[in-house]
Parts: C-alpha cells; structure tokens; sequence
C-alpha cells in the first residue's frame, strides 16, 4: 500500500478514459548528454544480454545476478528485462522503476508510448526490468490465489478480538508462507540488493552512468542507488518521493493522510459533477461514505461478476482507493461509490483487482507477496498485533477512513521470517543534480516526502507540481515533463523550488 502499481495504474486510467513555469539551466551543471559505453565495466561485472524480440518492436533478455552479492561467484537468480530500442540518435538507456515495491517493470515498459514522451523515446532505449523478487525475476511466492482472496478480504479495522486475531492469523499463514516457498530469496530482495542489480544492468547495456526515472519506490530505489554509486550517475529523476528517515509506522501514518486528503479532493470536484452521487458538502459526502464502509463491514456488498466473492469492508476499500492514484479516474469512482450506495460493489471489486494485480481468471501476480517481501528488510515494523492495534488506533485519529486500514496492512512484517537491516542515512555525497518531483496532493507519497527527499540528498533539487494523484510526469501537466526531458536529454538541471501549476 505504500506506492503505486504499475500496470495496474495504467489500466485504472484507460478505464477512466473508457466512462468519461520552468526552470532555468543551471550553468555548473549543464554537462554534455552524451553517455560514454561501459563495456569494460559490464566484463567485469560479468553482466550481458542476449537480446531476442519478445514482440510490438520490443526486445527481452535476462541477466544473471548474484543471489547474494556478498557472495559474487556464488547462486546466480535470472533478472527480466526489457527495451524498447531508441527511434532516433541515441543518448544511451533510460532504466526506469515503476513503483510497488512490486510492480513489474517489464510490464510496465509495454505502456512506454504512451508514459514517456517522444523525446524520451527518441534518444533513449526505455529499459525495463522486474527487480528481484519481483513478476519474471525469480519471483517471492507465498500463497495460492484463494489464500489471497482470504487474506485481502480479512477486515482490516477490525472491532473486535476475534477480527485482531483473524488479521494476526492471516499474517502468520502468509509469512510462513513465504519461508516455506520462498525462504532462500528472502534475506537478499531488499532495494539495497535491487540497486546493486540495477549496476550491473547499467553495465550490461553498455553505458558508463546510470539514467533513471523512478516512481513512488522507485524513488527510493533510486536514491539508494545514487547512495551506493554516486560516481556512476548521469541524471536522475524521483517522481512522487519515499521520504527514507521515516520509520515504517510514520510513512503508514502519513500515507493515509494523503488519502484522506485526495479523497476530500475527489469529493470537492465531484460535487460539481451532474453524476456525482453525494449533494450538499464535502464533510456530508464523507459521512455517507463512511456510513456505506459501516454497512459493508456487517453486510458486504454484491457482485455480479459470478467469481463468488463478496464486496466486504476491505474490498470496498482497497476500491475506493485504488482511482484516488489517478484524477483520470474520478468519474469511475463516481460510478462505483453511485452503484455501491445501491447495494452493488462490482465496479469497486474491479477497482480493487486492479490496485492489487488480480487477474480476471482469478490468478494473482506476487505484487503483494513481493511488496511485503521487500518492506519486511527494507525498514523494522512494531513486533507484535497488539502494537500494530495501538499503531492503528493513532493513525485512525487523524485518518479515520484510511489509518487502520494502512497500519494493519503491513502486519505480516510483525512476524517475517527474515530481520530487517540496518537503516543508514541516504544522502549520496558526490553524487551530480537528482531532481526530486512531489505532487501537492499525492495519495500515496505525500508532498512532504519530496520536499524531505530533496533536502536530504547532497545536489537534491525539489520541482513541486499543484496537482491531485500519484507521480507528476506524463499526468498532464506539459510544465513537468519539458522539466524533465530537458533534464534528462540535455542535462538541463531545474531551479531548486520552481513550482508546476496545476494546468499547463
């Protein structure tokens, strides 16, 4: 629950599609865009693609990677990846993350036309890859398809003893899962790991410093990157920004407070909507729609899909959520919440399956599986269910639709099989401009956590975006992306603090 998905967001925009000032250069540091070939790097490395075409002027290769890179001569485990090769002169590759922790990026990189610009697309070979753990890349499994059905539809704000237990249950089934399927990929699918990965990718398709863009997590894979490497970085992009000195409770906490708000976003333009189910005021509306959670939680709702499932308080709202990652989508989450308050949840249901990558045969990819794996090592999580009830509890103070429902979700870290690490400071001394890029009313990665990037990494410089949903870049904001492009073609760094309206 901590980021976006990757194609999931994709599909939730061509559902919605389907119902309804720039900075300056800065001299210092507008360097050449070229980007020399590393190929002694990568025979050292022992890093190569053998490319094939996987189909659609796509290329697909797997790279063979360390399963514990403290052991480089030891297990290797297959990382997938994909390009989509540059339509004109080319710059070199851009490598790029699409969120999660969990989100494929070889699935994500099939939408490339369409989430990077033309002039990303002409200088660059788009490359993406599924980090570890992670959809084609030796992928964290830990239960079957209806184990997960049983699981996502456990309540997760719960009133009970008996609901606490049921939530503490489901997290233990789940992380003794995960040992018992996957227990020797488990200690070594942190981002850490991932990012020394992606060094060997950069080397592999032949250039000497990284390019990158990153989204939601994969901010932070990217800031850890530039932390580890920062010799080996050309240009970097963090759109929609993890901020790495909170600790996993306060990222919970602030995380639902960006819902709260871009609900009271939604709720604010739906009112001016002819199809907008609520009348009256924003506060009225988000009584209603608590009142509909209550209802749900002791009488789910309907669907009229055939799958079996009913629409219970955790479905309806992993549903309500899911179209609050993009303003593209409001006018389905209007349809959804009007055929919910008539007692139908199959149009949330689908919602849901999209955040949580549910196919419509019923079969799951490890999104949430991989997630947890990767949030478990990556940051401590409170040790047990009851402080995970005192965790929920404060959160629901300040974020009564959403607190508990996000605290609880990441229980199954209470009792992983695997400690987390040592959390260290991120500032990638040395390291060239990182342009960090926050959304005012981001959801899932609040603007503070931008702002908190920017200021903690040693050349970070901050571009904030007056916009609602999840990640800025090709959101239909054209100030964003010429900020970007240039920077990332022309190595043209933006002034710290310019601000993108809301339009144009």
């Amino acid at each position: 629950m901590r980021s976006r998905t990757a194609a999931a967001l994709a599909a939730v925009a061509l559902l919605a599609a389907a119902c309804t000032g720039n900075g300056a250069a800065s001299p210092s540091n507008a360097a050449s865009s070229s980007v020399p070939t590393a190929g002694a790097d990568a025979a050292v490395a022992g890093a190569t693609l053998a490319w094939a075409d996987c189909g659609d002027g796509f290329e697909c290769a797997k790279l063979q990677v360390p399963l514990d890179h403290d052991e480089p001569g030891g297990e290797r485990i297959p990382i997938s990846v994909i390009r989509l090769p540059a339509s004109g002169k080319k710059i070199g590759s851009l490598l790029f993350n699409p969120g999660g922790p969990g989100s494929s990026g070889v699935e994500y990189a099939r939408y490339a036309r369409d989430v990077m610009s033309p002039a990303l697309r002409e200088r660059f070979d788009i490359v993406g890859f599924d980090p570890r753990g992670v959809g084609e890349s030796a992928p964290v499994r830990c239960l079957s398809s209806k184990e997960l059905d049983e699981f996502t539809g456990l309540d997760g704000s719960p009133d009970s003893p008996e609901e606490i237990t049921a939530l503490e249950e489901g997290a233990r089934r789940l992380s003794a899962g995960c040992q018992a399927r996957s227990g020797k990929l488990l200690p070594h699918v942190g981002t850490a790991d991932a990012a020394r990965d992606m060094d060997l990718l950069r080397a592999a398709v032949g250039d000497s410093k990284l390019t990158y863009l990153g989204f939601s997590y994969g901010t932070q894979l990217g800031a850890v990157y530039a932390d580890l490497f920062p010799g080996k970085v050309r240009a970097l992009v963090l759109d929609g920004a993890v901020d790495p000195t909170l600790t996993s409770v306060e990222l919970n906490a602030t995380q639902a407070r960006g819902f709260e708000i871009a609900l009271d976003a939604f709720l604010e333009d739906c009112l001016k909507a002819a199809d907008c189910p609520f009348r009256g005021s924003v506060a009225s509306a988000r009584e209603e729609i608590t009142r509909l959670l209550q209802r749900t939680d002791a009488t789910p709702l309907g669907n009229t899909t055939g799958d079996g499932r009913t629409v219970t308080e955790a479905w309806t709202v992993l549903g309500l959520i899911t179209p609050l990652y993009d303003q593209r989508s409001w006018p389905t989450l209007r349809q959804a919440l009007a055929d919910a308050l008539k007692g139908d949840g199959t149009t949330l249901l689908g919602l849901a399956d999209l955040l949580i990558d549910r196919k419509e045969n019923g079969e799951y990819a490890n999104q949430t599986e991989a997630g947890l794996a990767v949030n478990c090592v990556d940051s401590a999580y409170p040790a047990d269910s009851a402080a995970f009830a005192t965790a929920a509890a404060k959160a629901a103070k300040e974020s009564p639709l959403f607190g508990e429902y996000i605290m609880w979700s990441s229980l199954p870290c209470a009792y992983w099989p695997v400690k987390a690490g040592p959390e260290e400071k991120i500032d990638a001394p040395g390291a060239p401009p990182i342009v960090v890029v926050g959304t005012q009313r981001d959801p899932a990665t609040p603007y503070v956590w931008a702002e908190a990037l920017a200021s903690q990494l040693s050349s970070g410089v901050l571009v904030g975006f007056d916009g609602d949903g999840h990640t800025a870049y090709r959101g239909g904001t054209s100030c964003v992306d010429r900020l970007v492009d240039d920077y990332l073609i022309n190595l043209t760094v933006p002034k710290d603090g310019t601000r993108c309206p809301k339009t144009g």
